[in-house]
């Protein structure tokens, strides 16, 4: 037994490897995780948009989406508001900036009367620019 060091022969010294598996491990399963989740986070609400041929706008300052499903539920982004809320609510998120882009996605099948009335009330609190959004339709192979 050597005495000057304080261990015997049979001690095991201590490994200065990094151990990933454990890591390699955490990150495939968070990898696993926000690619199930990542396509959830597009779309707030679910709509079936009517297709149009119309291009897409370029846009500097990001809009406010107002959704109308099927049942002519509407939504603020992805929180849901009677119609009576829904000029209080965009003054509150725009700040009373009536130049704020807001997009209006109506599912295909609502009544479009909804969409109108909808439309109607954005305009008149004084937000002039109100836009309707719509899907693109298959592109045909020739």
């Amino acid at each position: 037994m050597d005495v000057g060091s304080g261990r015997s022969r049979g001690s095991y010294a201590p490994m200065s490897e990094i151990n990933v598996t454990p890591f390699v491990d955490v990150f495939l399963v968070l990898l696993v995780v926000f690619m199930v989740t990542a396509p959830l986070l597009a779309v707030g609400v679910p709509v079936d948009l009517p297709q149009t041929e119309a291009a897409s706008l370029e846009e500097k300052q990001e809009p406010i989406t107002i959704s109308i499903d099927l049942e002519g539920n509407i939504y603020v982004q992805e929180t849901e508001v009677s119609l009576e809320d829904l000029v209080p609510r965009l003054l509150a998120i725009s700040r009373s900036r009536e130049e704020t882009r807001i997009y209006v996605r109506g599912d295909k099948n609502v009544e479009y009367g909804r969409v109108l009335i909808a439309m109607g009330q954005i305009t008149a609190a004084g937000f002039s620019k109100v836009a309707l959004i719509s899907e693109l339709p298959p592109k045909r192979i020739q």
